[in-house]
């Protein structure tokens, strides 16, 4: 197995056929949807809240809501679905949380979008919960994970998954590399691509994106979304405060499985850190569909899927190097 990650990677360009960027078409399909861009920002509480969520769905993008305020969920899905939206949610394998899915399907409430969003996705628990989840909402589209491997993409998928979410503690802010020795830092692209060719639906990369040129390089390697994190805190319309240190403006991000997250200090696999601001979150997303654009016209095509037949060296750290 080739061994890689994002850093390792340059894509080949191929004769470019259109006359102008703009003429490129970022947008990719999952659940039945549209979505300007190939990109969701990463379901963390310091990247995603209701007023994020709206906007995103309200302007084409694919969002996934954050469980960390379980007890607002059923009232989020209402609100979406009152302005015409569609609800995209959140869920763990706690006992909870059956209730919760039970609660909906009893009163018709049902979100398009449904992820069992635990660390460690390979698990009896996540079967059991896509399995329930099918089987009184079947209309819901199921992203399971986070996983790591082939075995565990069939498994999920032969649960009833419509999408797996592949990735285990490669992320700015999770620690599970050095706190258990397991994980997919410093090899998450080849993991991507390892995954990508078992899968027989939609693979969406989790972690390890520092720029955009890591979202085709993600496309390439056989992704149809990108989960971001880091990248997409920070803004003004980010949850968290502002803070200015030695004349810097900063805000808050951490992990999902952080202290600060937990509320304890028990099976901690994430840190909290502090991200430049970066002012508005629709800039950078725009940003991230005009480099895309760039990527698609290298690529030599019209649309996302030329980046998945170009041509890759392997440089091993090397990107950077005489900048």
């Amino acid at each position: 197995m080739e061994i890689f990650d994002y850093e390792d990677i340059q894509l080949i360009p191929n004769k470019c056929v259109i006359n102008s960027r703009s003429e490129a078409d970022t947008t990719v399909a999952l659940g039945g949807r549209r979505f300007k861009i190939p990109v969701v920002p990463a379901n963390m509480a310091t990247v995603i809240n209701d007023d994020i969520a709206k906007w995103l769905a309200t302007n084409d993008y694919f969002y996934i809501m954050h469980r960390f305020a379980p007890e607002t969920r059923r009232a989020f899905i209402e609100t979406m679905h009152a302005d015409k939206l569609y609800a995209s949610i959140s869920v763990g394998v706690k006992a909870s949380e059956y209730d919760f899915i039970d609660d909906l399907a009893a009163n018709q409430i049902v979100p398009e979008y449904i992820t069992i969003d635990i660390a460690h996705g390979h698990a009896d628990s996540v079967i059991a919960m896509i399995k329930h989840i099918k089987d009184v909402l079947p209309a819901s589209f199921v992203i399971a994970g986070n996983v790591a491997t082939p075995a565990a993409v069939r498994d999920l998928e032969n649960a009833g998954a419509d999408a797996t979410k592949v990735g285990v503690g490669p992320g700015k802010a999770c620690i599970t590399k050095v706190k258990t020795g397991f994980g997919t830092g410093g090899w998450q692209l080849a993991a991507v691509r390892w995954c990508a060719k078992a899968a027989r639906k939609p693979i969406i990369a989790d972690g390890g994106v520092r720029t955009n040129g890591d979202i085709a390089k993600s496309i390439r390697f056989g992704a149809t979304m990108v989960m971001i994190g880091s990248m997409l805190a920070g803004h003004q319309e980010s949850p968290g405060n502002i803070l200015k240190i030695d004349g810097k403006t900063y805000k808050q991000y951490y992990g999902s499985a952080s202290e600060t997250q937990k509320g304890e200090h028990k099976n901690v696999e994430g840190k909290q850190m502090l991200v430049p601001y970066r002012g508005h979150l629709a800039n950078t997303l725009n940003e991230m569909q005009e480099d895309l654009q760039s990527s698609i016209s290298y690529a030599g095509g019209r649309d996302l899927k030329a980046i998945t037949k170009c041509d890759y060296v392997v440089v091993k750290n090397s990107i950077y190097n005489g900048d």
